[in-house]
């Protein structure tokens, strides 16, 4: 049975068409902070101009700011509390762009969803039991800001983790693979190109990595991928070079699976300094795990975000997806990472046409409508304590445990 906490006899009905209405009153501020976040794009954990405005944004709708959390400078929590005691929402804003094409993946969207569903909510704060807070989330965009903040603990108090993603298609329950960057760098001994026998081709190194990692794509794990780049190949064309690297992006369906496929590489590695006698170091970066979203809220979001024309659809079978560090959250607390079409299909993410797609009218649109969903899920959550049952249980039968050393 479901239980209504703290409404005073209020029909949640008139309290979820208030939390709508107060949305579109800030309708031009959240639009304006799009803009803002748009036209200044930065890279990851360099947000500072987004976090400042997105922060003015809500210290002026009576947040309470922290800055710098999890020692990441353009990281923030933003609190507002409740009636009395209850669980803790947060509303998860990303705000860091691409290198050259600037907010392609629609993070000025993202965030400001995020910070419109939080204020939209906290104006019948006095009726809800719990906090409302909204997270900052720097350098999603290969810095795993996420990553560093659930190792830091800033998830600890959190018990419900939402955000809404923009894309071509309406999504709920779309995953993630895992996901790590290595870079390999190979250190050999110059010489003069006529006399090649006298050095040791890190070069050469780098081009076997390669050729090697394609001879073993057909054991890997399914649903694998290793994409690489070679960043450095030496100075001049008559020179051994001495000193050579290269950057792989490595997925896999699971985190179990991607050390197997880190694994193979590392093996490679050693393979190759045996053979060619060079020195080789890896390093890497935090691992994004797979992802979980969990399907009791995504069917509530769904169910709201109804009401504004918007058809949420599951993910196609055979639907190729990247990554993100939402994943490591959805580890440790239920969370949904929907998306929302703001463009055409065929639009493709990571590109300047997303850019332009990311700013225009009918983009901001989708983003209110995306506010508003996000603050009507908060609202049953809150309210409706035989949801937050089927949520926990959701989330403890579907989501694995990882010991620590699983993620180094």
């Amino acid at each position: 049975m479901s239980s209504i906490l703290n409404l005073r006899g209020v029909n949640p009905m008139i309290l979820k068409q208030q939390i709508c209405d107060e949305i579109e009153n800030i309708e031009k501020e959240l639009v304006d902070l799009s803009k803002k976040i748009h036209e200044k794009p930065e890279l990851a954990f360099h947000e500072y101009s987004a976090a400042k405005n997105i922060l003015l944004l809500l210290e002026k709708h009576g947040f309470n700011i922290k800055k710098g959390i999890a020692n990441l400078e353009t990281a923030f929590r933003a609190e507002y509390n409740g009636k009395g005691k209850g669980p803790t929402i947060a509303f998860l804003a990303e705000y860091d762009a691409l290198p050259e094409i600037g907010h392609g993946c629609g993070h000025n969207l993202i965030g400001t969803m995020s910070v419109g569903a939080a204020i939209g909510l906290s104006k019948i704060a006095d009726k809800i039991d719990g906090k409302i807070v909204v997270l900052g989330t720097p350098g999603e965009e290969g810095g795993g800001g996420k990553v560093i903040m659930v190792n830091e603990g800033v998830f600890d108090d959190i018990d419900y983790a939402m955000m809404i993603h923009p894309s071509t298609s309406n999504i709920i329950c779309r995953g993630g693979l895992a996901t790590r960057k290595l870079t390999i760098e190979y250190h050999g001994k110059s010489a003069h190109s006529s006399s090649p026998e006298d050095g040791i081709n890190a070069l050469q190194a780098v081009i076997n990595t390669f050729n090697f990692i394609d001879h073993i794509r057909a054991i890997l794990p399914l649903k694998s991928n290793i994409n690489g780049i070679i960043t450095n190949g030496g100075n001049a064309p008559n020179v051994i070079p001495d000193y050579a690297s290269c950057s792989f992006s490595v997925r896999a369906d699971t985190v179990s699976d991607l050390k197997i496929v880190v694994e193979h590489i590392e093996h490679i590695v050693k393979t190759i300094e045996k053979l060619m006698g060079v020195k080789a170091d890896i390093s890497k970066t935090l691992i994004y795990t797979e992802r979980y979203p969990n399907k009791i809220i995504a069917e509530k979001l769904k169910e709201n975000i109804a009401q504004f024309g918007e058809v949420m659809n599951y993910p196609k079978p055979n639907m190729k997806y990247g990554s993100s560090d939402i994943g490591n959250v959805s580890l440790i607390v239920p969370s949904i990472h929907s998306y929302l079409k703001i463009a055409e299909p065929g639009t493709i993410s990571h590109s300047i046409d997303f850019t332009k797609a990311a700013i225009t009218d009918d983009a901001h649109i989708q983003m209110i409508k995306g506010a508003k969903a996000l603050a009507l899920t908060g609202f049953d959550i809150f309210s409706d304590e035989k949801l937050r049952q089927d949520i926990y249980e959701e989330f403890h039968r579907t989501v694995p445990k990882y010991n620590k050393s699983d993620l180094e």
